[in-house]
């Protein structure tokens, strides 16, 4: 089992926050006291620019392979499809309603409230100065395709030549089918195969480990950039913007759920999280959906009742394919950050970007941080400058908290959802019993 002590350490989130206070603030005194001056100029373009930019070329390096396992690994991880039936088809429609849904409410949030509006036109044109040049050179990506010929486009004609282009839709796509296959193939050459797969994700995500432990540095140079440029207003919108990821998530978990758990399950939501506390509060503390799969899988047979065939197979895919909260993060982030860069988006552009967060959870780590990444891809895919990820990574490791708390809970009532009417059901299975035991 691979150790992921290296992107979870609390000695690294202490040193990622010093990285923060001490870019930002250096940053926020240069313009104070420097503002216009070619001296500070010239410290951002060739000093604090180049090492941010650096950190997020290691970043991107590791894109492509980890989305390719993820999705894979994701896919032929539910076993034989054939013979999966009603329990893996409930499972898919309910993870992709979730994570639809979740991706939606972010979307509409953005939308209403514009969290990245309002930088002025000169400290944006000087923000943007370069950038997409800059974007274009760790991204290589061109603009999205539309109609038929986005239809066409993700359907690759050569998927190395897709991964060599940074055409992630296309990259994803050949992932699904190629874990579909494996999935279908049920030979000792495709279990080999899977090995060699699951090997490349291990690999890929200590990599990951290693590159989040320069995070501190990384960080401290690229909000000193922006903080240099923009002064101490960036900090006001990014304060913005983590109050409304937490909202949103906080209404995903409470309401969404609740409400799914009433109408489509007949199981009271107080009941529930009563009974899911134990998990919710594991997965809070330790930002990790894989970190939790003990105590989740726990809940679900002590607390919740459920029967263990159902509750193994739904929680095991949903530690790493049905990361909802993830996906409402990373929709609310690039929205964002298309705001804030002065990048307009469409509404066929928005509905992009809510397919690819929804496709991004299944190939997103449930690791801290493991989403960081496919959120730096998508923003090279839609023209943002991926540099804006250095806001981000300042207050994400709250974010990581609560969405991973969103993740683990999602799994849990889609367990709940799928176990009832299945045979195996115990009649201990009820609204008085899982709120007698959490009791």
């Amino acid at each position: 089992m691979l150790n992921f002590n290296t992107m979870s350490t609390p000695h690294l989130h202490r040193r990622i926050l010093i990285g923060v206070l001490l870019g930002a603030a250096l940053g926020v005194l240069a313009n104070l006291l420097f503002a216009g001056s070619p001296v500070l100029a010239g410290v951002v373009r060739y000093v604090t620019q180049p090492l941010g930019q650096l950190f997020l070329r290691l970043l991107l390096m590791l894109v492509i392979p980890l989305v390719f396992a993820g999705l894979v690994n994701g896919v032929a991880g539910l076993g034989d499809i054939r013979h999966l039936g009603r329990v893996g088809l409930k499972t898919l429609l309910f993870t992709v309603l979730f994570s639809s849904l979740a991706v939606l409410l972010g979307l509409v949030m953005v939308n209403l409230f514009q969290p990245g509006a309002g930088v002025s036109a000169a400290a944006r044109e000087a923000l943007s100065a370069g950038a997409a040049d800059r974007a274009g050179a760790i991204t290589a990506t061109t603009a999205p395709a539309s109609g038929w010929n986005l239809l066409l486009a993700i359907v690759p004609d050569n998927p190395v030549r897709a991964m060599a282009n940074g055409d992630m839709l296309a990259v994803m796509f050949f992932a699904l089918m190629l874990g579909i296959g494996a999935a279908l193939t049920r030979t000792d050459a495709a279990r080999r195969f899977e090995g060699v797969i699951e090997g490349l994700y291990d690999v890929t995500m200590r990599l990951i480990g290693l590159v989040i432990s320069l995070a501190p540095f990384g960080v401290a140079m690229l909000l000193f950039t922006l903080t240099a440029q923009l002064g101490y207003g960036v900090l006001l919108q990014l304060g913005s913007y983590a109050l409304l990821v937490v909202v949103a998530l906080a209404i995903h978990l409470f309401v969404t759920y609740s409400l799914a758990l009433k109408w489509l399950g007949g199981v009271s939501p107080r009941a529930f999280f009563r009974a899911v506390q134990a998990a919710m509060l594991t997965a809070f503390s330790t930002a990790s959906s894989s970190a939790t799969l003990p105590t989740s899988l726990k809940v679900a047979s002590e607390q919740l009742h459920l029967p263990p065939h159902i509750s193994r197979f739904v929680l095991t895919i949903g530690a790493t394919a049905n990361q909802n909260g993830t996906a409402l993060f990373e929709g609310i982030t690039v929205l964002f950050l298309a705001q804030f860069y002065g990048v307009p988006l469409s509404l066929a552009e928005q509905g992009l970007v809510l397919g690819i967060c929804v496709l991004g959870g299944i190939g997103t780590a449930g690791v801290p941080a493991g989403s960081l990444p496919v959120v730096v891809m998508i923003l090279g895919m839609i023209g943002v400058p991926p540099e804006g990820i250095g806001l981000i990574i300042g207050v994400d490791r709250l974010l990581d908290m609560c969405r991973t708390t969103v993740n683990v809970t999602g799994d849990l009532a889609i367990a709940t959802l799928v176990a009832r009417g299945e045979p195996g059901k115990p009649s201990s299975f009820d609204t008085s019993a899982a709120e007698s035991t959490a009791s």
